[in-house]
């Protein structure tokens, strides 16, 4: 890595060099330079991290540029048998105003009405409606008085209606406006005086109304062929906490707790009992749940890159390309290759990490300093352990058609929590988060 023109990788090593065969520097002050040198090199793989080589977001790249598109035959716009959006005039209209023509402005002459031609004004009405319900009392001869029942659920001498009520759930759990805001969205638009404790009850309504709903999911989930995992770590009142998810094309359940591991799996109540394929990011807690498991080659391809651009290794480089290579030959075959393409494959697969074994070999025994622990390796050659260690999980996307080749659905699924964290910054209790969870899973099934 070069900053400034200045070649880092090699100014370290000289340093080193020159440590080595200065006999005048004592072995305390050697010690603390090559600690400062390990700190230099450990801040200058976090600088050269971005969203192509690791899990940071694109927002953070630095200096970030759009991939630039390769041009197309196709005309601009819409194509053909694409579902547009254009605007197009309503066969109902509510308002209708019928516009005579003014007979002094055309010639002298007999005339009949053969029709109109007609254009739309397409508006919206924001405005408040209340409906006063006035209950008839009736008083007999003795004095008694028998007033006519309410409809159910009026209750009250005044209350909010079921469509403020809904309202207010879809801006603030659906676009993710805080209650301050969705307050002054009432106030402003249509002068209904709404408080933030309000939209809080609001929201703790939907979340006791859709208990059913997550039994529901919960229970088509555990019996799903395909499931996606993934877990992300929330803020509730300054506490580092975790949401877990787990998803399908049809179905997505989110979970708070205060641990990531096992215990939350647990507690979530879904994945002790799931048995089909499990799609996840190769964190280990996931392989205590007795089920088919596979790994996300997204994360693959990111590492690979890290480990390419950062260690140099070619290795890494190859195994990438494959990977895509593979992929694409996927998609042409619509899902699944045959057996002789999934061996040959298979094959390359195994030749590239045999090559990388060479290039990037495990650690010296010789160098081990006590009898018990596995010596430390690097990023690199773990990432060489787990693709070799974890072949059919990794591969398993060529030869079943409902495994995908990526855990971007489970991704896909928490994204809008972490924009929840963006726009409010925490949620104030375990209580607000479990909220968010249940109606963001109604929302997003």
């Amino acid at each position: 890595m070069k900053i400034e023109a200045i070649n880092v990788k090699e100014t370290i090593e000289n340093t080193r060099k020159m440590l080595g065969e200065d006999p005048s520097v004592s072995p305390a002050l050697k010690s603390s330079i090559e600690l400062l040198l390990v700190l230099v090199i450990l801040l200058l793989n976090q600088l050269g991290l971005n969203s192509s080589n690791s899990s940071k977001p694109p927002s953070t790249d630095p200096n970030r540029d759009k991939k630039k598109k390769k041009p197309s035959d196709k005309k601009p716009g819409g194509q053909k048998g694409h579902n547009g959006m254009t605007l197009q005039q309503f066969p109902d209209p509510d308002v209708i105003e019928d516009i005579p023509v003014d007979k002094a402005t055309i010639p002298e002459g007999a005339y009949k009405d053969v029709g109109y031609e007609s254009r739309q004004i397409v508006d919206i009405d924001i405005s408040r409606v209340v409906t006063e319900y006035r209950a008839q009392v009736l008083e007999d001869n003795n004095g008694k008085r028998y007033t006519a029942p309410f409809p159910e659920g009026v209750s009250r001498p005044v209350q909010y209606g079921i469509n403020v009520k809904v309202h207010s759930v879809y801006m603030s759990q659906y676009q993710l406006i805080p209650y301050n805001r969705v307050e002054e969205n009432f106030q402003d638009q249509v002068g209904i005086p709404i408080s933030a404790g309000s939209v809080y009850n609001f929201n703790k309504s939907a979340y006791e109304r859709l208990e059913i709903f997550e039994a529901i999911v919960k229970s088509k989930l555990i019996e799903s062929d395909l499931c996606h995992a993934d877990e992300t770590g929330i803020n509730i009142n300054g506490k580092r906490r975790w949401l877990h998810c787990v998803s399908n094309n049809w179905w997505t359940y989110h979970f708070p707790h205060e641990k990531r591991g096992l215990d939350a799996m647990e507690a979530m109540g879904v994945l002790p009992m799931f048995k089909g394929i499990l799609c996840h990011d190769h964190w280990k807690p996931y392989f205590k749940i007795d089920c088919q498991h596979v790994l996300c080659n997204a994360h693959h391809l990111r590492e690979l890159e890290r480990a390419w651009e950062q260690d140099k290794q070619e290795w890494a480089r190859d195994i990438r390309d494959l990977l895509l290579q593979i992929n694409k030959a996927v998609d042409d075959a619509g899902g699944r290759l045959s057996t002789a393409d999934s061996m040959k494959y298979r094959q390359q697969y195994r030749d590239l990490l045999e090559k990388a074994e060479k290039e990037c070999p495990p650690p010296d025994e010789s160098q081990r300093k006590g009898k018990r622990g596995r010596l430390k390796r690097s990023k690199s050659r773990n990432l060489l352990e787990r693709l070799r260690d974890f072949e059919n999980e990794t591969l398993l996307f060529m030869d079943d058609e409902k495994v995908p080749f990526s855990n971007n659905q489970g991704e896909r699924d928490i994204r809008m929590t972490k924009v929840q964290q963006k726009i409010s910054g925490c949620f104030r209790s375990m209580k607000g988060a479990a909220m968010f969870c249940r109606i963001r899973s109604y929302l997003s099934t």
